[in-house]
């Protein structure tokens, strides 16, 4: 990738940031049950991204926020900072595995009728590059590989806006029915 369309990409990325939060929404916290009600799986995670409902605690404290979501897809951004380095220099595998647990789940719950829900069965995580402040921003971009009646699988890639693979994922979900 050019240095140009890597840049151009960054400047996006920004740009799609900055948007989000400048949505009026309620603080961090577990979106209300009647917010929820009634809507299929999409239609919760839009209601997320539009601020209908609080973005989870976690990604307050881990910098990170959700950015997209489309049917079998869900895209989550992060900002690795110093605070979330382990004792040798690097980001702790730890915020890699969160940002890409995010993705996987949220791409799962896409593909969701309105009275369904999930588990994380299984999740794997391969580390191929550090990561550490430099890099100003990634995005974990988690996709649906199989649907099924009781169990989705997903996966996850970690990368840069120049487009470098920090990391990658996968999951099993099961798939259940809420109670009435």
């Amino acid at each position: 990738m050019s240095p140009t369309a890597s840049e151009d990409i960054l400047a996006q990325w920004q740009a799609d940031e900055a948007a989000l939060r400048a949505i009026p929404r309620p603080e961090p916290g577990v979106a209300a049950r009647t917010l929820m009600a009634g809507k299929t799986g999409l239609q919760q995670m839009q209601a997320l991204i539009d601020g209908e409902g609080p973005a989870a605690p976690i990604s307050q404290t881990l910098d990170f926020l959700l950015v997209s979501v489309a049917d079998g897809e869900a895209i989550f951004q992060g900002r690795p900072q110093f605070k979330h380095y382990n004792p040798l220099g690097s980001v702790h595998g730890g915020w890699f595995a969160t940002l890409l647990d995010s993705a996987l789940g949220c791409a799962v719950h896409t593909t969701l009728p309105t009275g369904r829900s999930y588990t994380t069965l299984e999740f794997k995580v391969n580390l191929v590059r550090a990561l550490n402040d430099s890099v100003p921003l990634v995005r974990a971009i988690g996709r649906v590989v199989h649907r099924g009646r009781q169990v989705t699988t997903a996966e996850a890639d970690l990368v840069g806006h120049d487009g470098r693979l920090y990391a990658h994922a996968s999951t099993t979900c099961l798939l259940f029915d809420l109670p009435a």
